[in-house]
């Protein structure tokens, strides 16, 4: 088990990282309420002053009645349906749309905007997610192997162990490069000109995305007033699984790069490189490794 040493006292490892976690998450939630609250509270006054402003231009509506049609409104966004436009809105469960939350599902996104209602429907989501989030845990963790394969093909390539020190680092930037365009750097265009957001907000969401964090609060294809593609969303999930996968293997590239540097800095004198050199031999470590 690892140690950290401080003036000859020996620490367990486990509780470092344990308390380190829990800085990172008190550090993290200061900084957003630092950040948002008072932009909440001044949405909030916007609103009830606007709310105000709708009962002195119509006299004949009371405060109950204007209550009581915003949670008709809450209700509808709740169940899925965008309050804005009418009746001619297009189904959120044709089977593009059907297709792209089947995809939330099974990749743990929820984002949330969207969720069966019927009884039947929610059982089904239980027994499909039950099944599915492994099944596509198999599929990802397969599809990684095949990225990794590329990589191993060309370290079998070198014989002199320089050469293939020099490969293996232009490997992982082709890697880190191409992923890059593909996934963060290219869609969030496409997005910005489709779906009317700026370049940062489309950068936002398709992070957010394929990290499965899946606020919600942007989602493809949802704007009423916007005729889309019948294979938009559909497209959409595609590019998500293929994205998620590149992008667990960038985490796990990052997690492999963080034990190595915290084994060189808090191991025993002595014992760092035995460490690594363990590491290296794992057979249960990502095949793609980070250059020291």
């Amino acid at each position: 088990m690892s140690h950290l040493v401080v003036r000859g006292r020996r620490i367990n490892w486990t509780l470092v990282l344990v308390l380190g976690y829990l800085f990172y998450l008190l550090l993290g939630a200061m900084v957003f309420q630092l950040l948002e609250k008072q932009a909440e509270a001044q949405s909030r006054d916007q609103f009830q002053l606007e709310k105000l402003k709708f009962l002195q231009n119509y006299t004949c509506l009371d405060k109950q009645a204007l209550e009581q049609f915003v949670q008709v409104i809450l209700e509808a966004w709740e169940k899925g349906v965008n309050p804005e436009g009418n009746s001619t809105n297009p189904s959120n469960w044709d089977f593009s749309n059907s297709f792209f939350f089947a995809g939330t599902v099974v990749t743990t996104i929820g984002y949330g905007n969207l969720a069966p209602s019927t009884v039947a429907g929610q059982v089904f989501c239980v027994f499909y997610a039950l099944f599915g989030v492994p099944l596509n845990l198999a599929f990802l963790n397969q599809l990684g192997k095949g990225l990794n394969a590329h990589q191993i093909t060309l370290e079998r390539w070198v014989h002199k162990p320089g050469r293939a020190r020099v490969v293996q680092t232009l490997a992982l930037a082709l890697f880190l490069t191409a992923g890059t365009l593909l996934f963060l750097v290219f869609p969030p265009m496409i997005f910005s000109y489709v779906e009317g957001w700026s370049y940062g907000e489309g950068f936002y969401f398709t992070f957010i995305t394929l990290s499965t964090i899946g606020f919600g609060d942007y989602v493809v294809g949802t704007d009423p007033n916007k005729h889309y593609i019948s294979m938009y969303r559909s497209l959409a999930a595609i590019w998500i699984v293929f994205g998620l996968a590149w992008l667990a293997l960038v985490f796990n590239l990052g997690a492999d790069l963080m034990e190595k540097f915290l084994q060189l800095k808090w191991h025993k004198p002595g014992t760092a490189e035995e460490a690594i050199t363990k590491m290296e031999d794992d057979p249960d470590q990502p095949r793609i490794h980070i250059p020291s």
